[in-house]
């Protein structure tokens, strides 16, 4: 697996990536993808816009639907990231917007709901997802309460790999059928099996090719059900693109019914023609998202199976013996974990760390020899004049 992997795991020797929930490496098929992207520019310039609509994003959106279950491939739209579409989702709402989380969302969407917060424009409330044992009941029973303009929540949580078990049992604790339910899915598309039928009616979906996907930036989507946030007052020509005459007539701003409403202005496509390129090596070599899973959960096991330096198994969150899956990365919750990281970094090996948490990731490009030569380095005294700078 690692020579389809060559341009990404040879540019740096001796490095090892242990961050593919963070920057994933991207197949060797993506750089083709990303002179396709460049040729077809200088080929049709800006008749390229209509092989991006009539193609590219139509192939996009069936490789999303395809591995989310969803019944409808125009569902999906896309956006330079997933910030811009819930910016947009959000616009929507009417404020003060009444919020319910958790306390593990990522940064993107934690930080946009204070900065609302702090102007009086939201009211949010967060459900601590620790201990992680009852926590998809206690986050039911509050959004059972109901008075919520948005529910937010995370299939995969980014601060520890907790996989929420059952997102359905969520969606449907939600009892207004005017609030909108977002799953964020960024850490579980592509690499967590997910099946979307039952609550594709009902609720959004957000993720992207920069982590599991293997596309890297520029690849965010949204899966939107029918008839929520019909008309959003964010909006950008592309929302019409297939019908630039509306705009010229007059009464109210029209839109599309399906994915396309949320569509913003002019964007950089080269990231959906990786997600492609990607997508269709996946399909040639009849890899699925279960058998991704499978492999990385392998290699995790294997890891967890013996005691490694500095990273004892006290340590990691969730406990092993607390979850019965977990995400693309082991988690673990050391007093230095900024100090491990860049010990790590010293010799060679990518890590991340949030605050107090190590975060290493697998992926489909690591073999047990890559868990053998992270253990040795792992166990390696780091030279002083390496001690020095961290």
């Amino acid at each position: 697996m690692k020579a389809h992997f060559s341009r990404f795991l040879t540019t740096v020797p001796g490095r090892l990536h242990f961050a593919a929930h963070s920057h994933h490496p991207w197949p060797d098929v993506t750089f083709e993808a990303q002179q396709e992207a460049w040729l077809d520019a200088a080929r049709l310039m800006d008749a390229k816009w209509d092989r991006i609509f009539g193609e590219v994003i139509p192939e996009a959106q069936g490789h999303i639907a395809r591995r989310l279950g969803l019944p409808d491939p125009t569902t999906v739209t896309f956006a330079p990231n997933t910030h811009a579409l819930v910016i947009r989702l959000l616009s929507t709402l009417t404020d003060p917007i009444r919020i319910l989380t958790t306390d593990a969302e990522f940064h993107s969407f934690a930080r946009q709901a204070r900065r609302l917060e702090e102007d009086g424009r939201a009211v949010v409330e967060r459900v601590a997802v620790e201990p992680f044992a009852g926590f998809p009941e206690r986050f039911a029973e509050t959004a059972a309460r109901g008075g919520y303009d948005l529910v937010h929540f995370s299939h995969v949580l980014f601060s520890s790999a907790y996989v929420v078990p059952d997102l359905a049992a969520l969606v449907q604790a939600v009892p207004d059928p005017s609030t909108l339910v977002v799953i964020d899915g960024y850490h579980g598309f592509m690499a967590v099996p997910t099946d979307l039928s039952v609550i594709a009616g009902r609720a959004f979906y957000t993720a992207g090719g920069y982590k599991y996907a293997m596309a890297g930036e520029g690849a965010g989507f949204m899966h939107c059900p029918p008839g929520y946030a019909a008309r959003p007052p964010d909006t950008g020509w592309f929302a019409t693109f297939g019908d630039l005459t509306a705009a010229a007539r007059p009464g109210d701003v029209p839109y599309p019914a399906d994915g396309a409403r949320f569509l913003g202005g002019t964007f950089d496509p080269t990231g959906l023609y990786r997600l492609n390129a990607a997508q269709r090596w996946l399909d040639g070599m009849s890899i699925s998202v279960s058998d991704i899973h499978g492999r990385v959960a392998a290699l995790q096991r294997t890891f967890l199976a013996t005691d490694h330096a500095g990273l004892p198994r006290d340590a990691l969150v969730p406990a092993a013996e607390d979850v019965a899956d977990r995400g693309h990365f082991l988690t673990y919750q050391l007093p230095g974990a900024g100090a491990v990281h860049r010990r790590l970094l010293a010799a060679g090996v990518v890590t991340d760390f949030r605050g107090d948490r190590l975060r290493l990731g697998f992926g489909l490009y690591h073999d047990e020899a890559d868990l053998e030569e992270l253990d040795r380095r792992l166990a390696s005294p780091m030279p002083a004049a390496e001690l020095e700078v961290l």
